[in-house]
């Protein structure tokens, strides 16, 4: 693939809303797309959302370390289309402040792209529409039903 090649396109997705889709066959290990939009701070975060509805832009943030946010639905590119899964043909990749995205097995052409979110909610936060806001309908075999953080099992003594 030359440089600068467009390797996927955005159309309806039968996951959730839009999508990308290969638009040739994407090697394992290729960086597709660079996850851009607005830095903000966790103030700035706050600020632009508030408390308002979890469907307010807030799957579009990328928290990248620290206090750094990107914000895809401002300057965002289609990079913010790609969907979730919970058995994914990509990975996001944080690299000094930047995301990537890239593919982890070899996508075949019109395949639709999509990562684990993995996203994280507040303990204060929190609410009994979490599962409902962030419910997963990628509909693989391995679906955990949730965009959220998978939980880990607590170690056991002994």
């Amino acid at each position: 693939m030359r440089r600068g090649e467009k390797l996927f396109e955005i159309r309806p997705s039968l996951v959730h809303g839009f999508g990308g889709f290969a638009l040739r066959g994407i090697p394992a290990g290729t960086r597709i797309v660079e996850y851009v939009g607005d830095r903000l701070t966790e103030a700035e975060v706050n600020a632009r959302y508030g408390d308002g509805e979890p469907e307010d832009g807030r799957t579009f943030l990328f928290h990248v370390g620290n206090d750094d946010y990107i914000d895809a639905s401002h300057h965002g590119n289609d990079s913010r289309f790609i969907n979730h899964s919970c058995d994914p043909n990509c990975e996001s990749d944080v690299v000094d402040g930047h995301v990537y995205i890239a593919a982890i097995r070899d996508i075949a052409p019109g395949e639709e792209l999509n990562y684990d979110y993995s996203l994280e909610v507040e303990d204060d936060d929190s609410s009994p529409d979490d599962a409902t806001v962030y419910a997963c309908r990628c509909g693989s075999s391995r679906c955990r039903g949730t965009m959220l953080e998978p939980r880990s099992e607590p170690e056991e003594d002994g």
